[in-house]
């Protein structure tokens, strides 16, 4: 059996286990968090990043087939995300994320995309900043492929920059039940 860990990784944190970078610090000057502020177990990997300003599910494993097959675009593995965007989302521009939207590196393939209530999340630390004159909805929108900072220049490219980012669910796996900085031992033995 593979060895698959689920992680509900919270934002700020860097989506390795080490701090490679010339940055090394926050803007405090303390040393960013990583992976391994939170997991210890050898031999797992993760199948696939997460933006630092981004939360949610990550999956580590060690086994080299299954991580090809979460993160690699080629098996389209459905990726969903909850997200705060700012101002009102009209039906147009879910119809234009629903049909692909033209980014600089080319036409997105077409999202599933649905206006949701405001999902009951753990909170953000620090949180995101409110203003009373504009306003803001939660969309749950599914991609099945992974380029850089996806979700996010597509909601801009519908004039909705993302306030929020959570990654739900992996195909299969969800984050749902697992706290904030936690994580699971899932059995792969069905993938």
């Amino acid at each position: 059996m593979s060895r698959l860990i689920l992680f509900n990784k919270p934002f700020g944190v860097l989506s390795q286990f080490t701090d490679n970078s010339d940055i090394g610090s926050s803007a405090a000057g303390s040393p960013r968090q990583t992976l391994s502020h939170f997991i210890d177990l050898p031999g797992v990997y993760p199948a696939g990043r997460l933006d630092m300003d981004s939360e949610g599910l990550m999956l580590l494993t060690g086994d080299g087939r299954l991580q090809a097959r979460i993160a690699d675009p080629k098996f389209k593995l459905p990726k969903t995300y909850l997200v705060q965007v700012e101002g009102d989302v009209s039906e147009d521009s879910l119809q234009a994320l629903r049909q692909g939207v033209r980014l600089k590196d080319g036409l997105t393939r077409p999202a599933e995309v649905t206006r949701i209530a405001e999902p009951a999340l753990w909170p953000r630390d620090p949180p995101v900043r409110f203003r009373k004159t504009v306003p803001d909805c939660w969309l749950s929108l599914t991609i099945r492929e992974g380029r850089n900072r996806q979700v996010r220049r597509m909601t801009a490219a519908v004039g909705h920059p993302t306030l929020r980012l959570v990654r739900w669910a992996i195909g299969e796996w969800t984050v749902e039940g697992l706290g904030l900085g936690a994580w699971r031992e899932v059995d792969t033995t069905s993938t």
